[in-house]
């Protein structure tokens, strides 16, 4: 009897070699028999990408070690590399009150990096230092073509793992985009360095990256006035003082309007503070059966959820780390941070100075200010990304013509095409 060829390898391209890139080639590299797997990634080693990269001592993980873990079937495996690495040692400021453990985010960038490497030295992972100009459908459409400036690479099934875009710059601020005292990307290497320590400071965004933002300058000896404004004027929250285990049930019953959802985590709520269980449970809770409100949903109250209560849940899911609540509330209480509910509506230079109508929320007249710097801090430009879509299906760049919630968001937004 003839033996049968051996089957030919399957080859998985991830375009991204942050922490989702470099998690998912982990986790097949470890499987018993594993795809060849490429990972195209610029950096100089995996799992860093923008969030752990970054060199700057202020900026740390958001969520205490004992919550991250590459292996989902091992929660403290971080938290014992963390023990046995001399982290901890060398940043004694990392444990909190409660010994919860917020180290720099370079640390976990360097965790991530180490559990890879021995893949990559194996062979089991090709880093491909370089980036991805191209994909396109194989001639026989059964695979995809990768090209990087330097490489061809002929992929069964190409993975999206890039980071965010950055920012846009809002209209109201493009008069001051060229402008020397305009930061539009706080996240670039010493971005702030140059900002004088009394410097007024306007930040553009009350999110985690504003948050980060007013840390790092606390940290390199600013003491100037920073304002930060956004439509809401809500700050990112805080870690409770003693953790605990999520808190409510909103799936027994799911809710089938947004409204209906509120009320939910409203009495919820109620109901935690009489328990004396503390509102991060609850949010905790949500995150666990959040796919399963959501598929309760139709399509016009995911809409309306997204658009009402999105900024609301983004200030309580996503929180900053302690260390750096701690700054924002002890520049605020020494009158040197405010964060208020406003929206830029013009801006102008004049000299060395920056001037920018605000207008907050509620009021109709704009009021005036000054700065010496602004800082965009709105958030991923999403919305550009949308709109660079190609609109003819399907795109390019994605490994799924239209099995997945994103192809389908993604062909609904695109015009009809005629193909012969």
């Amino acid at each position: 009897m003839n033996a049968l060829p051996p089957r030919r390898r399957s080859h998985v391209v991830i375009l991204g070699g942050g922490f989702s890139g470099a998690a998912l080639a982990w986790h097949l590299a470890r499987q018993p028999v594993h795809p060849l797997i490429s990972v195209i990634e610029p950096r100089a080693f995996l799992g860093g990408g923008l969030a752990y990269s970054s060199e700057e001592p202020s900026h740390r993980v958001n969520v205490p070690a004992a919550r991250m873990s590459l292996a989902t079937d091992d929660p403290e495996h971080f938290l014992r590399w963390l023990g046995s690495s001399g982290e901890v040692e060398r940043d004694p400021v990392a444990v909190w009150r409660n010994d919860d453990i917020y180290p720099r985010r370079r640390v976990f960038g360097r965790y991530l990096a180490e559990q890879l490497d021995p893949f990559v030295a194996a062979g089991a992972i090709d880093h491909v230092r370089d980036r991805a100009i191209e994909v396109t459908r194989a001639a026989d459409g059964r695979g995809w073509i990768v090209r990087t400036p330097e490489r061809r690479l002929s992929a069964d099934i190409v993975v999206l793992a890039m980071t965010h875009p950055l920012p846009d710059v809002p209209a109201a601020l493009t008069p001051i985009a060229d402008a020397a005292g305009f930061i539009a990307d706080p996240y670039a290497s010493d971005a702030l360095a140059a900002i004088d320590p009394h410097a007024s400071v306007l930040i553009v965004g009350s999110g985690l990256t504003s948050a980060d933002t007013v840390a790092e300058l606390d940290r390199r000896g600013h003491r100037g006035r920073i304002l930060a404004v956004s439509r809401h004027g809500l700050r990112s929250r805080g870690h409770p003082a003693v953790r605990g285990e999520p808190f409510g049930d909103f799936v027994s019953t799911p809710a089938s309007t947004a409204l209906g959802l509120l009320e939910d985590i409203r009495s919820t709520l109620t109901a935690a503070k009489a328990a004396g269980v503390n509102w991060q449970s609850v949010f905790d809770q949500l995150r666990l059966q959040g796919p399963l409100l959501w598929s309760a949903l139709d399509l016009d109250e995911r809409t309306r959820l997204v658009r009402r209560l999105r900024a609301f849940w983004d200030v309580h899911r996503f929180r900053i780390a302690p260390q750096v609540e701690n700054v924002l509330d002890r520049r605020h209480a020494e009158g040197t941070f405010d964060n208020i509910a406003a929206r830029p509506m013009g801006s102008r230079a004049e000299g060395a100075a920056l001037t920018v109508s605000l207008r907050r929320r509620g009021q109709r007249q704009p009021e005036t200010r000054r700065f010496d710097v602004v800082i965009n801090t709105t958030g991923p430009a999403h919305k550009r990304a949308l709109q660079s879509i190609p609109p003819c299906a399907p795109s390019p760049m994605s490994a799924d013509p239209g099995g997945s919630p994103w192809a389908r968001h993604r062909n609904r937004l695109r015009r009809p095409c005629h193909r012969p």
